[in-house]
């Protein structure tokens, strides 16, 4: 243990977390119409979100999962796969409709806000909705703000909380914004891009999730709705505060507590065991047979998450690779517990976070699992003082040597994801001097009167054979790196490296012509069609990179495209088709050129008279040069060029 204060590690205090835990569970027992309750404190301000306990969780939908809307959530993607991630949809919706109907009071709370003098503090004020304006007035008095909810309102939270930190980020901000959610007992939200977006954002911090160690209601969502669809209606009503069954001892001890139970912990053996498997490196083909007629939830888990034993020790985890096997494994049923009484507490656990958690942050007794490739296999095994009480911990949430085995897994592969981005580091000084020699090369090239593309094109001197050969040792290193991030096998964080962002452009924007360029010179379009049509995904990836990194549009392609372009223009003009055909084409490739090159993100070398694109240029009709945006251009042969101011 490092002796570092709860604060410090978890970011909050264990007095806001307890006033959270409390707001949080009086929304979920409150018999009023949905609302998001808003509290004021001298040093804080806390938005608590009610739950929902209807089968539209799952939405009629396996898993009741749905893209999210990269309109409102931009950074909720895979930018390798250039694929959306996905959350539940029902919680979706619960989420956009609280911030729709807070744009209809947005006007009521201005005024309400200035009619109170700011110096007071204000308790209870009910918004229906959240806005950003409730948020931003709460940064402007410099207030700690917590989103937060209990059950299906924690899942709500933390939408809320990504939405707000998607609004700081598009803004610009460098200055973390001071938010947490702590969600108690909620459902899982999203897939797992879902949870490497965080991470690769540096949002992980923001969220704390606390679960009962025998609390079911996080694990729901690890089975499909055609497992526990007909159980499902008795449970939720069990949990739902407006229900007259609510809290019922009929409903905890039935037969459809134990059934639910039993169903939910199978599909959670499945998924744990599948995931299990692959961070262990298993090679299995019936692995990958497993999942063609097993459907497997897509949920993950993210954030800080805390476990609350039995005995009030806390025990926190950052791995999300370690809390979903801590999901299934600590509510495992023991040869020594009855059926009966383990499905019974896994409800009941449910509605006892406020006087259970309350009583562990008394306490102060926390464990951090920050290595679990160094967890104890058992307590001989415990040598340490401080491996005795993590051991002491696993035991308190039951934890078999298997369980142990797997956590243990789950930390070796976040050691060795933290390998092979030191040896990527490693390559970089490589990569440096790669760049180094064809931006060289390219000097060299504008030395012999010759456009960078062109004399890579032809081939005539030996500087070209050269740079063809280091052209390919950097498509192999790059390839490598994309192979990593598409496994998941560098840490989420590598992606927010602006050196590595850095080098990725300035990689394409040196090396993806002479990509181009040889995929013409060999006439690879006549078998395989336009290169754009078959780019390279090193290049459509650090091109993403760069976009998402700086919040820019994405265009169809990029200035490292304009060569493959110009082949494709020129190729339809000695196919001998009509002008008109392509006209907007031309006109479009004219008003990027001027562009990038006033920007100098390409060279004024294009305008060389021997280069390609000047040729293409001048078999084009006579009317539409003598009107183009570039014949000024033209005929000054590429030097000493003005380029006048350009605006988008």
């Amino acid at each position: 243990m490092d002796g570092r204060s709860f604060r410090d590690r978890v970011g909050l205090s264990e007095d806001i977390i307890d006033e959270a835990c409390t707001q949080a569970m009086e929304a979920h027992n409150s018999t009023a119409a949905a609302h998001t309750i808003h509290h004021l404190y001298p040093s804080h301000t806390i938005f608590a979100f009610p739950g929902s306990w209807s089968l539209h969780w799952y939405n009629q939908k396996s898993f009741g999962e749905s893209k999210v809307n990269l309109n409102e959530f931009p950074s909720l993607m895979s930018i390798v796969r250039d694929k959306a991630a996905s959350a539940n949809k029902f919680f979706m919706w619960q989420f956009e409709s609280a911030v729709r109907t807070s744009n209809l009071h947005e006007q009521v709370l201005f005024n309400r806000w200035n009619s109170i003098n700011q110096d007071l503090i204000v308790d209870e004020i009910d918004i229906n909705g959240l806005s950003d304006f409730q948020v931003k007035k709460a940064m402007a008095e410099k207030r700690q703000i917590v989103f937060t909810g209990h059950s299906s309102g924690g899942s709500i939270a933390v939408l809320a909380a990504v939405w707000i930190l998607e609004q700081h980020r598009k803004l610009g901000a460098q200055n973390q914004i001071p938010l947490f959610c702590v969600a108690f007992g909620s459902p899982l939200v999203g897939d797992r891009i879902f949870g490497h977006a965080i991470e690769r954002e540096g949002w992980s911090r923001h969220f704390i999730h606390f679960y009962m160690r025998y609390d079911i209601v996080p694990r729901i969502l690890l089975a499909p709705l055609s497992a526990v669809e007909q159980e499902l209606h008795v449970i939720l009503q069990f949990l739902n505060p407006k229900s007259a069954y609510y809290r019922q001892e009929s409903i905890k001890r039935s037969r459809e507590a134990s059934v639910f139970y039993t169903k939910v912990m199978g599909s959670a053996l499945s998924v744990v065991s599948h995931a299990a498997c692959l961070f262990m490196g298993s090679t299995n083909l019936l692995l990958e047979a497993m999942t063609s007629f097993v459907e497997l939830s897509p949920y993950r888990p993210f954030g800080t998450c805390i476990f609350c034993t039995e005995n009030g020790k806390l025990v926190a985890v950052k791995n999300s690779d370690v809390v979903l096997q801590l999901l299934f494994y600590s509510l495992q049923l023991s040869p020594e517990q009855e059926l009966s009484e383990i499905s019974s507490r896994s409800l009941e656990n449910h509605l006892v976070y406020k006087s259970k958690l309350q009583a562990s942050l008394r306490k102060q007794n926390m464990v951090y699992l920050d290595n679990p490739a160094e967890l104890p296999l058992s307590a001989v095994a415990a040598e340490r003082d401080d491996m005795k009480l993590i051991d002491m911990a696993l035991n308190d949430l039951g934890l078999s040597k298997q369980a142990r085995i797997c956590l243990r897994a789950a930390g070796e592969l976040e050691k060795q994801k933290l390998k092979n981005q030191e040896k990527i580091d490693t390559n970089s000084s490589r990569m440096e001097e790669g760049l180094k020699m064809l931006q060289e090369y390219q000097t060299t090239c504008e030395v012999r009167d010759m456009v960078y593309y062109d004399a890579f094109k032809f081939q005539r001197e030996s500087e070209d054979f050269q740079a063809n050969v280091k052209r390919l040792e950097l498509a192999g290193i790059w390839d490598e790196i994309i192979d990593m991030l598409m496994r998941y096998e560098l840490p989420d964080g590598f992606e927010a490296r602006r050196e590595w962002v850095d080098r990725g452009t300035r990689y394409q924007h040196l090396v993806e012509p002479l990509d181009i360029a040889n995929y013409y010179r060999h006439g690879m379009n006549d078998d395989t069609g336009p290169y754009i049509k078959v780019r390279p995904t090193r290049y459509k990836y650090t091109q993403r990179w760069f976009v998402h990194t700086w919040n820019l549009g994405l265009e169809t392609c990029s200035e490292s495209c304009f060569w493959a372009r110009v082949e494709e223009l020129l190729n339809h003009c000695n196919g001998k088709r009509p002008f008109e055909e392509v006209e907007e084409q031309v006109i479009k490739l004219e008003m990027d050129v001027l562009k990038w090159v006033t920007r100098g993100e390409i060279s004024k070398d294009v305008f060389l008279e021997d280069s390609t694109f000047v040729k293409w240029w001048k078999t084009l009709p006579q009317q539409h040069r003598a009107e183009s945006c570039l014949a000024a251009f033209m005929n000054m042969g590429g030097r000493n060029l003005s380029i006048p101011n350009y605006t988008d």
